[in-house]
């Protein structure tokens, strides 16, 4: 794929992609400047180095790495090392090494196109998932809006937090209760703090966000879910975003917030 061809190359000149290539990291690096860096499609390598990414280990590498180790690779990523170029469609890295991870924009990025191409044939009601990624347009076959669950952030429940009546709208969710590792009682999130290049530290456990697209639905849920409840929550406010927080107060109990955004298109719980 493209992907692994701009990452395994260890040139630093222009390295042509193609246009839709180009939209999806532009969107990534607009969603990485506004949140400040806390989102950023280089960390790959530092996901990695704590046992979260492909290359994770099938006893689950439960090892906390040094902070020398966590230093080296911080040294070699930032989405400021990455360039975009619109015309012609062109990606070009300041480091040799850098390599970036479009997981957590491109399954949104894919529901779009496929929405897209059935709004092109004429579908008006639709529903297009990619796992978890959702976008609803128009009715559902009951002639009513669609009912979306919000799943509770419960480490093997499979059990509803809130429904929320969509209608041309897609929603995202990122949580920190299914990828995680506890080592001498101290849980780590698979969500990294790109400034420590360690794991987050916040009690934030799911947020959802509503968009009219897909991939800013999803690449806007990892970056608050990366924030915090309380950075991330004044983050979206600030900028408009519908998002739905559900995080864990002092007793470890779940407690909810949402941004004014969300309450407009998801109404009072349904």
């Amino acid at each position: 794929s493209a992907i692994s061809q701009f990452n395994r190359s260890e040139d630093t000149a222009w390295f042509s992609v193609s246009t839709s290539f180009v939209h999806v990291v532009q969107s990534a690096q607009r969603i990485s400047e506004l949140s400040l860096g806390a989102y950023d499609i280089t960390l790959g390598p530092l996901v990695e180095l704590w046992g979260f990414g492909a290359k994770m280990t099938a006893d689950g590498q439960d090892l906390v790495p040094s902070d020398n180790d966590i230093a080296a690779v911080l040294a070699t990523l930032g989405y400021g090392k990455l360039t975009v170029q619109e015309q012609p469609p062109a990606l070009r890295k300041a480091l040799p090494e850098l390599r970036i991870d479009l997981s957590s924009i491109a399954k949104g990025y894919a529901v779009d196109v496929i929405a897209d191409y059935l709004e092109s044939a004429g579908a008006q009601d639709y529903l297009v998932e990619i796992g978890g990624e959702l976008r609803a347009s128009g009715l559902s076959a009951r002639q009513d809006d669609w009912r979306i669950a919000v799943e509770k952030p419960v480490v093997g429940e499979r059990s509803i937090q809130r429904v929320i009546a969509l209608k041309d709208m897609s929603v995202a969710t990122s949580g920190d209760y299914r990828n995680f590792f506890e080592q001498q009682g101290k849980r780590y999130s698979h969500m990294i703090d790109a400034k420590t290049g360690k794991p987050v530290t916040h009690n934030l456990a799911s947020v959802t966000v509503l968009s009219p697209k897909a991939m800013d639905a999803d690449g806007w849920a990892t970056a608050l879910m990366a924030l915090g409840e309380d950075a991330g929550y004044e983050l979206a406010d600030q900028q408009n975003i519908a998002a739905y927080f559900i995080y864990r107060d002092g007793s470890g109990v779940f407690q909810t917030k949402e941004t004014k955004a969300f309450t407009k298109i998801a109404g009072s719980n349904v």
